[in-house]
């Protein structure tokens, strides 16, 4: 399914966070929170600065929430992302 956002909305996919701690502990899914990194996959016609395939930083309890193919995906505005990871 194709999604695309609109006015300065972002389509985020969330990106993997590691299940091992530092010290080698392995985290259970239900303890795991959310990431606050994501991968984008569509950006709005009003969105300026962020682009598909950045990868972003966002605000811990921004936006919306879908699962669309059995993935979980964020909706969220561009003045939540704080930043782009580069690198």
């Amino acid at each position: 399914m194709k999604f695309k956002p609109l006015k300065d909305r972002v389509f985020v996919r969330y990106t993997e966070e590691g299940e091992k701690t530092a010290g080698g502990l392995y985290i259970p899914d239900s303890a795991k929170e959310k990431p606050q990194k994501g991968l984008v996959e569509a950006v709005g016609s009003e969105v300026k600065e962020i682009k598909v395939g950045n990868t972003i930083l966002f605000d811990k309890y921004s936006g919306s929430k879908v699962n669309i193919d059995n993935n979980e995906y964020l909706i969220i505005k561009e003045e939540d992302i704080l930043g782009i990871v580069e690198g």
